[in-house]
């Protein structure tokens, strides 16, 4: 792919992920526009004063909700590839206001593929979680929903040559809505609050997502759902490192939380591939998982990518560096 002439739209573009990725395709990959989707004209201005959309810049903002498919029929005129990064996604917000759960991560999804088919986008890659494998909250639940529209996108697309893939990955480090966050504030009262703890959860940071996203839309043939192999830690141990002096308060599970996440299930993992650097769920549909990945290989009867069995852990040394100065 030559990013150069490529006219790019993410949307929720001005979320964690958003201006992240908006940072390193402006410095790295120079594409000839990039669209920042979003309706929080706020964000908009605030990013505005980082990425300026004035003189030669390849930057535009566009004021526009994903349930608003007109709207989505507008801004995708003329762009090459989509990232869909824009949803819902705080667990107890969607368990208490499920409708508008759905209007935005299900139905915004299949707005995304209806203007993305009809406006000739070449690439739309979608924003999933570890929560959507085997989910057991609302908020899960959706993103599988979406996951399952977007794999199928492919067909739905015929021959116009539309292409969908998903890229489902655990929790970001210090991204709005992390537990870091919370942590750091309330270290300042020497008593932090846990939910488990004996939970664990999949980290990723935010640099990392993004370059997995890039690379994902480089490779993708469609229909896949590309995970990455990403490190683990127990809550506790993640408190003991943000927040080593402080007291811990055991508080309980919050509505719709698991005590370990899923990447890839036992279900899955019969039609999973494995490559160095992370897994690849085909499609179901035989004739469009007959693409061959080098250096692939299957995953043995009975596999499962959960936190608390991933052999990759992350070490409070390591969260310490990822975390830089913020920690």
């Amino acid at each position: 792919m030559n990013w150069h002439e490529l006219s790019v739209l993410v949307t929720g573009g001005t979320g964690s992920f958003g201006r992240k990725f908006v940072e390193v395709v402006l410095r790295e990959l120079r594409p000839k526009k990039l669209i920042i989707f979003s309706r929080d004209e706020l964000k908009q201005h605030e990013m505005r004063q980082q990425f300026p959309d004035t003189g030669d810049s390849p930057v535009r903002y566009f004021l526009g909700d994903v349930r608003d498919r007109e709207r989505l029929y507008r801004a995708f005129y003329g762009v090459d590839v989509v990232i869909h990064a824009a949803a819902l996604k705080q667990v107890p917000a969607c368990e208490y206001n499920p409708f508008e759960a759905i209007l935005t991560n299900v139905m915004g999804a299949k707005n995304v593929i209806d203007a993305a088919i009809d406006c000739g986008v070449k690439r739309v890659m979608a924003l999933s979680t570890d929560k959507a494998c085997q989910p057991v909250n609302l908020y899960g639940a959706t993103k599988l929903c979406a996951e399952k529209l977007f794999v199928d996108g492919n067909a739905y697309a015929g021959d116009r040559g539309t292409r969908f893939a998903c890229a489902r990955y655990g929790n970001v480090v210090a991204s709005r809505g992390s537990v870091i966050p919370v942590f750091l504030e309330q270290r300042r009262n020497g008593r932090i609050t846990i939910t488990d703890p004996a939970m664990t959860r999949f980290w990723i940071t935010l640099e990392k997502g993004v370059r997995f996203v890039v690379g994902c839309i480089e490779e993708m043939h469609g229909g896949e759902i590309f995970v990455p192999k990403i490190p683990s830690m127990t809550i506790l141990e993640l408190s003991r490192t943000v927040a080593p002096d402080c007291e811990v308060d055991v508080i309980g599970s919050r509505p719709g939380e698991k005590t370990h996440e899923i990447l890839v299930s036992e279900d899955e993992a019969r039609h999973t591939l494995e490559l160095d650097d992370k897994f690849v769920i085909l499609p179901l549909r035989p004739e469009r998982a007959a693409q061959r990945w080098t250096g692939s290989r299957p995953l043995r009867p009975g596999f499962r990518y959960a936190s608390d069995t991933n052999p990759q852990q992350l070490t409070p040394e390591a969260l310490t560096q990822l975390l830089g100065p913020l920690g």
